[in-house]
């Protein structure tokens, strides 16, 4: 029993409180459609979503996870960041409405 709860800390103290990375999840999700600086149209269908505030991108980011927004490219966007937690999108966001 002892052993077993060593172990569980160690578990939980590897895996707690990691930051998360919002230039990181850009640069390896998002800067391919969006640009590096976020100043791209994607497709040619986007908004330059450097441009828009942090509340904004939060709230489209969730509206594509949960399917409540985005026109053509909705069902690509909710591929892409349905993994993403709240967290993640936070961090991104704050990255995303820094750019500019």
């Amino acid at each position: 029993m002892k052993y077993l709860s060593i172990i569980l800390i160690l578990l939980f103290l590897g895996c707690s409180n990691k930051p998360v990375n919002g230039e990181l999840i850009y640069s390896k999700q998002c800067s391919n459609c969006h640009g590096k600086m976020g100043r791209k149209s994607a497709f040619g269908k986007s908004a330059v979503i450097g441009s828009l505030t942090k509340e904004e991108i939060v709230f489209a980011l969730k509206g594509y996870q949960n399917g409540t927004y985005g026109g053509s490219m909705k069902k690509m966007m909710k591929k892409e960041i349905s993994s993403f937690n709240n967290e993640e999108i936070d961090s991104v966001a704050q990255y995303i409405s820094d750019l500019y």
